[in-house]
């Protein structure tokens, strides 16, 4: 690899898989947090920094318990069921897909995702791996009552 044409090739080959046509390629990195962002301006943009902030907590709560939840906050929020706003039949799956940072929410939601990927970004859940808006339900799950109400943020209720 001493030969100076093999280390420019590497270096080319490198630099194609970072951008192509001029546009960075999302990274596993971005990708997560990119995710993230979409599920807490989905489920919560109404609710400001500090709804989005909690969303965001669930998220890294779950991936820190595994099991089920997913081992990625990628795999976390994409996890059928989970997170209304991927749900293709959702009114905010559409626009979630969509938005950009034009958009002063998800802008902000994009800052707190990375915050909370890094793992700088304080836990105001308590712990919580569930939340509901319990305002907006005809009938509260099962699993509700066999979890611990650990904090109520906004309209939503989060559950540990």
């Amino acid at each position: 690899m001493n030969n100076p044409v093999s280390v420019g090739l590497v270096l080319a080959v490198g630099a194609f898989l970072v951008y192509r046509g001029g546009k960075n390629i999302m990274t596993d990195k971005n990708e997560q947090i990119d995710a993230m962002a979409r599920t807490a301006w989905g489920e919560a943009r109404g609710e400001g920094k500090e709804g989005m902030q909690a969303v965001l907590n669930v998220i890294m709560n779950r991936v820190q318990a595994g099991s089920w939840y997913g081992a990625t906050p990628k795999e976390v929020c994409q996890k059928p069921a989970q997170f209304s706003v991927w749900n293709k039949s959702d009114p905010n799956y559409g626009p979630m897909l969509k938005v950009n940072d034009s958009d002063s929410n998800f802008a902000l939601a994009k800052n707190l995702a990375s915050l909370a990927y890094a793992g700088t970004l304080p836990d105001i859940t308590n712990g919580a791996t569930n939340y509901l808006a319990l305002g907006s339900l005809q009938n509260v799950p099962s699993w509700a009552s066999k979890m611990e109400q650990v904090a109520s943020i906004g309209k939503h209720t989060f559950y540990a």
